[in-house]
């Protein structure tokens, strides 16, 4: 365990060379398989389309160079005349008429075309979006539980999540690049045709410029992985400073101008560190730019020297001119782009680096059938646990056994490992030392599905999902959530239906408030809820962490009267701080410094005098 950490920024990606730069680029195919695989009929359309479209401009310059030495022809030879019902009559104007309506046809072609490509692009890029995106959260929803409570995979996470969409726009860069190779090669066979050394002068000319964005996205790359953690800050800080669920306590405690100025401090240092690239790769861009603008204009000279000279006609001056200058923005910007699909091969790093990530807790290839019913119980075997990456032992030592059909509660002050233990009586993680036993077997010989279906946890920060009551219920089973006489029994068991019975919509209300039509409920409210899932899952183990913590001490009571009642057949955990509570139970675990310090009865660890019966005098002096 332990063994997948990321980087922080305390450890920023080494600088890469060109030649890692260029290795970066092995991205790009499983990127374009993705594509391909999101809609094989569209990207082939994108490509015939991007093919034909590239061929436009080279036959627009070349007609145009047509109709400027027919013009020239008919002006040498006297065939033009004053009024345009002769000009349209006349046999010789015939082949200049073609040209100019070709020429008006190629126009209104490229721009279809263009449209038409554009289309099909946007809708590419939001299909393979949504594909990644459905990908990416069922690679996070196969990962362990200590994959989220890591913070450098987190950043991980954080940095596929932006490339989801960030890198949406590769595509049509991806197939403008191979439609400008296609579009430059053709002008560089007319060029060649008519000055092949005007080749070698823009090669020279450009590859400063290509050199030098290859350098900044780069460095760009570096800033935003080495600032990633800070950029997670700020997203948070964006999330509370201007949020329905904190509002309250952050005017209540005048937290505005401590977020605020926060927020402020990060962002700007962020701000200066992309600047820095920016006026750097400003000012570098700009010298390099020149002197591709200088080669042009020194061609450009030449071009019409020739001219004057005869080697040249007029429509050759303007069809070489124009194609070297198409040929040469062409150029630029295709090294450019190369250095940018480079850069952004870079971030795809972060997305395919994510999705190798693999799980350590998984199901055996041939698991063990689940016990239905459960029959002897699980057993902890001199379990131990450590969190990745901490010095002390969270769980040590622990041996004791949860019969089937037992009632067992968890006691100990904070940090004495109680919700470690449901963590690993849930299998969200794996003992680091010891095992634990299901019916005399091993959890991991178990399919981990079909573990967790047979096992329904309420943990303390339960969540309040934004859906309606009813499925803020069947979020428990939610294969289930058809069932309604199955989640109003769930409501029922847990006394949330005296809850829904008080809101406007009943089961179909929207609860809370970030969405219109919404109501909020009580801290208390909220807990009855989450205990309804529980009995929504119908689980052969139910693990309440903290269960009432929100409720007042009749309704908590009450809760778990009927909890008693409904649970005869069930195992039980029960984590409470609340000595009212855990008296309910058939067993008392008292865990201390990650250690069990005493098993037994409430009375009898009340007569024993240990540390039980210490922490209860505690707390039953404070109600006197």
């Amino acid at each position: 365990m332990g063994g997948r950490r990321g980087q922080g920024r305390s450890e920023p990606p080494p600088k890469q060379s060109l030649r890692e730069r260029f290795v970066a680029l092995r991205n790009l195919p499983p990127f374009l398989r993705g594509i391909w695989q999101t809609s094989p009929a569209m990207s082939i359309a994108s490509i015939v389309l991007r093919l034909l479209r590239a061929l436009l401009p080279v036959a627009t310059l070349y007609v145009g160079k047509l109709i400027i030495d027919e013009v020239t022809h008919l002006f040498r030879t006297g065939g033009l005349h004053a009024d345009l019902s002769a000009w349209l009559s006349d046999p010789l104007l015939h082949r200049l008429w073609w040209l100019l309506a070709l020429e008006f046809a190629l126009a209104v072609g490229a721009d279809l075309l263009g449209r038409i490509v554009s289309l099909i692009d946007s809708l590419l890029s939001e299909l393979y979006t949504n594909a990644t995106s459905v990908q990416l959260m069922e690679h996070a929803a196969s990962l362990d539980l200590e994959d989220f409570e890591d913070a450098d995979l987190q950043d991980k996470l954080d940095r596929a999540r932006r490339q989801v969409a960030g890198r949406s726009s590769l595509l049509s860069q991806l197939l403008g690049q191979a439609q400008d190779m296609v579009t430059i090669v053709s002008f560089a066979v007319g060029l060649m045709i008519y000055a092949p050394w005007l080749i070698v002068l823009l090669l020279v000319a450009l590859v400063p410029v290509f050199v030098g964005e290859l350098h900044f996205n780069a460095q760009s790359y570096a800033v935003n992985y080495q600032w990633t953690p800070e950029r997670r800050e700020l997203d948070y800080l964006r999330m509370i400073g201007a949020s329905a669920q904190s509002a309250k306590e952050v005017k209540s405690f005048g937290l505005n101008r401590f977020l605020i100025d926060r927020y402020r401090v990060l962002s700007q240092s962020i701000y200066r560190a992309n600047r820095l690239i920016a006026v750097r790769r400003a000012g570098w861009g700009g010298l390099f730019t020149t002197i591709g603008t200088i080669g042009y204009y020194a061609a450009y000279a030449v071009i019409a020297l020739r001219t004057v000279q005869g080697h040249f006609t007029i429509g050759d001056l303007t069809f070489l001119s124009a194609s070297f200058r198409r040929l040469r923005s062409l150029l630029e910007g295709l090294l450019v782009g190369f250095s940018q699909v480079a850069g952004q091969a870079l971030y795809l790093d972060d997305l395919f680096s994510f999705f190798q990530i693999k799980p350590e807790i998984f199901s055996p290839q041939n698991p063990r059938p689940f016990p239905h019913p459960i029959r002897e119980g699980f057993v902890f075997d001199n379990v131990g646990f450590r969190y990745p990456d901490a010095e002390r032992w969270a769980v040590r030592h622990l041996s004791f056994k949860l019969h089937a059909g037992e009632v067992l509660a968890l006691v100990g002050e904070n940090g004495a490992g109680k919700t470690t233990l449901v963590k690993l009586l849930s299998r969200l993680y794996d003992p680091s030392e010891g095992r634990i036993l299901l019916d005399g077997h091993p959890l991991a010989e178990y399919d981990l599905q079909e573990l967790r279906a047979n096992i329904g946890v309420i943990f303390q920060d339960f969540m309040r999902y934004f859906l309606s009551a009813a499925n803020n219920i069947a979020v428990g089973r939610i294969e289930a959530r058809e069932d309604q006489a199955r989640i109003v029994d769930a409501a029922r068991r847990s006394v949330a239906d005296e809850v829904i019975a008080k809101l406007p919509k009943g089961y179909e209300q929207m609860l809370g408030k970030l969405f219109k039509g919404g109501v909020d409920l009580s801290g208390g409210e909220w807990q009855k809820i989450a205990i309804a899932r529980a009995y929504m899952r119908d689980a052969q183990l139910l693990i309440l962490d903290e269960p009432t913590a929100a409720l007042d001490a009749r309704s908590e009571f009450e809760v778990f009267q009927r909890f008693k009642e409904l649970s005869h057949d069930k195992s039980a955990v029960i984590i409470s701080h609340r000595f009212s509570t855990v008296r309910m139970a058939d067993r008392i675990i008292v865990l201390d410094d990650g250690c069990i310090v005493e098993i037994g009865s409430h009375d009898a660890l009340v007569a024993a005098g240990g540390h039980y019966a210490e922490l209860f005098e505690l707390q039953a002096a404070g109600y006197r």
